[in-house]
């Protein structure tokens, strides 16, 4: 009996320091997800009060922070590139060796922080979300580092949920999320870590910046007859739109046209040629800098936006992610998903706050290829609960309609980019 105590207890411990690991991380990334969004949200207002003062001054501005951001990008933190969510799926594949490599070190971590503020300063039609999935799962590891608790896939999950969590003040959006974005390398027993995490990424979210709806609040439904038209209509348009975004960043990142391996060859220039489409859209619009969160909220909440939003915006991210500076999608798609509805919605009758919600799922699905994680997100982001089953109805279309297109999904597509050469392909 007294040999069975000892290591039962020293079995414990173990244990014991996981869950210290996870709740302490948890907590450290929920404080840097609301420092995030607070900065985020205060440098698209210098950027916005400037082009207001000065009318053509991002003309010359928002070019000039492209080309230095992708410089310094390409010198020094290479792997703080795009979104963030692709260098976790790469990072899950060897758990241990990359706990300890440049996808999510802490210096990582700082670069990508620091230079999506950067570009939503200049104007970028970027997001944050992605980068906070990055930058969580960064932290995750070095507190489990630090308390010498073993790094398995579980924990890059964990932390790129509870990012996801805190990001959007969505808590199932980021189990969601982990199930289908990080799912290579998701296995059961991890479960219970996820959702604690998520749980205390929440908490800390909700306890901070309060219990807020992220896209504002859309309470309308569709009646059946109507459902049966819009939804469908909704759906392929979303995702024919947003499957051959992904189609397009996948093709110019891989194709090896003498033209385009041209462009790749000189990544400041071609950061400084997409920095100056965004800020000619930027200029003509006035609506499409950043991560386009204001005009979202206001067609969610039923308010009309010109018709040629979505196009434009979808226009400015493709340029903006095309540069290869930092900057996630997630906001941004949602974005132009609200475009496209808004584009819909005269030429179909069904309330326009229903379209564009429907529209938010469609194209993020087309884009994303997450059914799942899209119904959730919107559900949570625009208290749409009474739109679940419309919203997965289109979900699902758009995802069909999509793999048409793009077979490949955009996030795991890009994340070979990110791989030991001997893993590519």
């Amino acid at each position: 009996m007294d040999r069975v105590l000892p290591s039962t207890a020293e079995g414990m411990v173990p244990v014991a320091r996981r869950r210290i690991a996870t709740a302490v991380g948890a907590v450290l990334l929920g404080l840097v997800a609301l420092a995030f969004a607070w900065l985020g949200d205060r440098a698209q207002s210098l950027l916005i009060l400037m082009a207001q003062r000065w009318s053509y001054a991002p003309l010359l501005v928002t070019p000039a922070i492209f080309a230095a951001v992708a410089w310094v990008t390409g010198r020094w933190f290479a792997t703080a590139r795009g979104s963030g969510i692709p260098q976790v799926i790469a990072a899950t594949r060897e758990p241990a060796p990359s706990s300890t490599g440049p996808l999510v070190s802490l210096r990582t971590a700082a670069a990508k922080f620091g230079l999506t503020l950067m570009m939503l300063l200049a104007g970028g039609s970027v997001g944050r979300e992605g980068p906070t999935v990055q930058i969580s799962a960064a932290i995750m590891i070095a507190v489990h580092r630090f308390l010498r608790v073993p790094i398995t896939a579980g924990v890059y999950i964990a932390g790129g949920a509870a990012g996801v969590s805190a990001a959007f003040n969505t808590p199932l959006a980021g189990v969601a999320f982990a199930i289908e974005e990080l799912a290579s390398a998701y296995e059961q027993q991890v479960a219970v870590l996820v959702m604690a995490a998520v749980m205390i990424a929440g908490f800390v979210s909700l306890g901070l910046a309060g219990d807020y709806v992220y896209f504002g609040v859309m309470r309308q439904t569709l009646e059946l007859h109507t459902a049966i038209v819009v939804i469908p209509v909704v759906a392929v348009c979303g995702g024919l739109a947003g499957g051959l975004f992904s189609r397009c960043v996948l093709r110019l990142g891989q194709t090896e046209h003498p033209l385009v391996v041209a462009a790749r060859a000189r990544p400041v220039q071609l950061a400084l040629g997409c920095g100056l489409v965004v800020a000619v859209l930027g200029v003509a619009t006035q609506n499409t800098w950043g991560t386009g969160y204001e005009t979202t909220r206001a067609m969610v909440e039923g308010e009309q936006a010109a018709l040629w939003f979505g196009p434009a915006k979808l226009v400015s991210t493709l340029a903006t992610t095309l540069s290869g500076t930092p900057g996630g999608i997630f906001a941004p798609s949602l974005s132009v998903g609200a475009g496209i509805g808004n584009f819909l919605s005269p030429f179909l009758d069904a309330p326009a706050g229903v379209v564009v919600v429907l529209g938010m799922a469609s194209y993020f699905v087309g884009v994303v290829r997450a059914p799942l994680t899209a119904v959730i997100i919107i559900t949570e982001t625009t208290a749409s609960r009474g739109l679940v089953i419309p919203l997965f109805a289109a979900a699902l279309i758009a995802d069909a309609v999509s793999a048409l297109v793009c077979r490949q999904r955009l996030y795991h597509g890009l994340s070979a980019g990110f791989l030991p050469p001997r893993e590519k392909g």
